[in-house]
């Protein structure tokens, strides 16, 4: 099998990735459990990639189920120095409307229900998330979103914006209005229910992530748009689904002849507690995987 660099994470609508050649199931355990779904490998123009359907193919997963620690550990595993999200979100800013895409460059994490560390019952580390995203492989999303533009026209009204926090609300409901002003309060440009603990679990798995959001509504903050519903949600996804599939495969290709350097790489190098010789053997056998 062809190591895999790159990690791909499907949203919503998001179930597969048309562009994999020579595409392989795998049904992968690990020691926090299994993924999601089969996680499938191949390569795009020669590099090798690992896909995995967050919620499984038919969505059978509200965020709270989905397994988020064994998803990326199968991704590590299988070698991703790089993990690619791609996200539904909702529009906390008149500026982000429906059908735009964003690269968030923050979080605001209100989960309650979710396991978001590997480490605990026998190490330590305690990892920094300043910077929870990976500037040069949100560079290098950008980079793929103007060149699909180019390619296909993704549309005269289509913006792309860079930065801007994400709020990750446990789910499954969507947002009362109250929270959803309280949200935008915070500063939070787009809200969703999915990207943490994603990004705290690739930084301490040493992989850098970057978030692609499509957004599909305004929530239910603005004065003049319709709340938002999952039909809607879904309907405004599945539109921008296909350019989502291109704009991976180019950023794919751009982190094969690029391959980034990544402060998230070495991100154990300063967190790490529990030094490798002071964990029990099963200890460091469980997360020998992340301190490669």
């Amino acid at each position: 099998m062809q190591k895999t660099l790159v990690g791909i994470i499907g949203g919503s609508g998001l179930y597969n990735m048309d562009s994999l050649q020579k595409a392989t199931e795998h049904h992968i355990d690990t020691p926090f459990g299994k993924p999601s779904d089969v996680v499938v490998t191949g390569s795009i123009d020669g590099v090798g990639v690992a896909f995995i359907a967050r919620h499984g193919r038919g969505h059978r997963l509200i965020p709270s189920e989905v397994p988020y620690r064994a998803n990326v550990y199968a991704l590590k595993q299988l070698g991703a120095k790089y993990l690619i999200s791609l996200s539904a979100v909702g529009s906390l800013s008149g500026e982000m409307k429906p059908l735009d895409m964003v690269l968030p460059d923050q979080f605001i994490d209100l989960t309650k229900r979710r396991d978001n560390t590997f480490f605990g019952n026998g190490a330590v580390a305690h990892t920094s998330l300043a910077e929870p995203v990976c500037p040069s492989l949100a560079d290098v999303l950008a980079r793929a979103v103007t060149q699909t533009h180019n390619e296909v026209n993704m549309g005269a009204d289509f913006a792309l914006h860079r930065g801007g926090a994400y709020v990750c609300i446990e789910g499954p409901q969507f947002s009362t209005m109250a929270e959803s002003h309280w949200y935008r309060s915070m500063g939070a440009k787009v809200i969703g229910m999915t990207n943490m603990p994603e990004a705290k679990l690739a930084k301490e798995a040493q992989m850098a992530y970057a978030s692609l959001a499509m957004v599909t509504d305004f929530d239910c903050w603005h004065p003049r748009e319709a709340h938002v519903t999952a039909n809607t949600a879904i309907a405004n996804l599945m539109k921008n689904a296909g350019y989502a599939q291109l704009i991976a495969a180019a950023a794919v290709r751009l982190l094969g002849a690029e391959k980034p350097m990544s402060a998230a790489h070495t991100a154990l190098a300063a967190s790490l507690v529990t030094q490798p010789a002071d964990m029990a053997p099963e200890v460091l056998a469980r997360l020998q995987v992340l301190l490669d």
